[in-house]
């Protein structure tokens, strides 16, 4: 019998991960979990891309927001809920708010692609748009909380976020048992922290690899520099993943159980968002490309036979094609 789901407190573990999986189980979907021969032979490897761009509202982040909101009493939630986003976590928080009945505000940066704001809106969020990035917009919002007394909802650094995140690892190791390593995307490490900690709970000898944007490469440095790097500034068409400061709570979990991190740069993020859609008629965007994105540049320093891929969201603005296409440039990958 599984037992019904808890808040997580102040820990992470992967029973608390399963818990989340079976309670969301009929809420998300169960994304495709999808191969490709030229892939394949391109990094001779298996791949397995996990198409968390096909989730409700285009990216994993409803499955973190949706159990986040099942876990406050309705008591809480009489004065809304408000957080801070890159767009993504703003749609999740917005959807499962919308079917929950309760208020959303929703704080983003000014250069959020259009696309997501007005998905967020068309939810029923009111959107506030603040600062040149993800922390600009994060300290607006813990002002409104402070203001109104709404809940808040942590795009990364909570438990219960993390855990519904985790899901995912859960689902598509079901999909592919085989599966020995896993590329993530890392913003403030929410998604990792989450999936890393279900992945070792099944299986300690699964690897999990982060991928961070070199020009927002905070948790990169913090990882291997054992220290918390806080950047001035971030710059890259991986918006989504464009945060300054690892969180304070995901920063220990990613130590402790994710086995590396790497980057890449725009141009190579831009050229596997044109190769998956010319390839696989696949849109991605930039934070769901970082990890296909390291898998061809690091391929062969990736021992592994059966390698899963989180695609992360599919979330972008179709006006930033033209802009991608040419900084994808020589940097491009070409199937032979």
């Amino acid at each position: 019998m599984i037992k019904r789901s808890v808040n997580l407190g102040n820990f992470l573990t992967g029973e608390t991960v399963y818990n989340a999986w079976k309670r969301l189980e009929p809420f998300v979907h169960r994304t495709p979990l999808l191969t490709s021969s030229t892939t394949n032979q391109m990094v001779g490897k298996n791949v397995y891309f996990k198409m968390e761009n096909q989730q409700k509202t285009g990216a994993f982040k409803f499955r973190g927001a949706t159990f986040k909101l099942m876990q406050l009493p309705k008591e809480q939630l009489q004065n809304g809920v408000v957080t801070a986003s890159a767009g993504n976590h703003a749609q999740g928080v917005a959807y499962a708010g919308a079917k929950l009945g309760v208020k959303t505000t929703i704080f983003m940066a000014e250069g959020t692609p259009l696309a997501k704001i007005n998905a967020t809106k068309a939810y029923g969020a009111e959107v506030v748009l603040i600062g040149e990035s993800f922390q600009e917009a994060f300290e607006a919002s813990l002002e409104r909380k402070a203001e109104t007394g709404a809940a808040y909802i942590h795009p990364f650094d909570d438990y219960d976020v993390m855990a519904g995140q985790g899901t995912i690892a859960m689902e598509m190791l079901r999909q592919e048992d085989r599966i020995d390593t896993i590329l993530v995307p890392i913003g403030g490490g929410g998604l990792i922290s989450g999936i890393a900690t279900a992945a070792k709970h099944i299986n300690r000898n699964i690897r999990v690899i982060g991928v961070q944007a070199n020009g927002a490469a905070a948790m990169h440095k913090s990882f291997h520099r054992n220290v918390n790097e806080k950047l001035t500034s971030v710059k890259t068409i991986a918006e989504g993943i464009a945060v300054k400061q690892p969180g304070k709570n995901t920063l220990p979990v990613i130590r402790k159980y994710v086995d590396d991190i790497v980057t890449v740069c725009d141009e190579e993020i831009a050229s596997a968002i044109v190769y998956m859609l010319e390839r696989n008629k696949t849109l991605m965007e930039g934070a769901g490309a970082a990890s296909l994105a390291a898998l061809f540049k690091y391929h062969d320093r990736i021992r592994s036979r059966n390698c899963g891929v989180i695609v992360s969201g599919g979330n972008l603005d179709i006006g930033m094609l033209p802009m991608i296409q040419k900084l994808a440039g020589e940097q491009r990958i070409f199937a032979s």
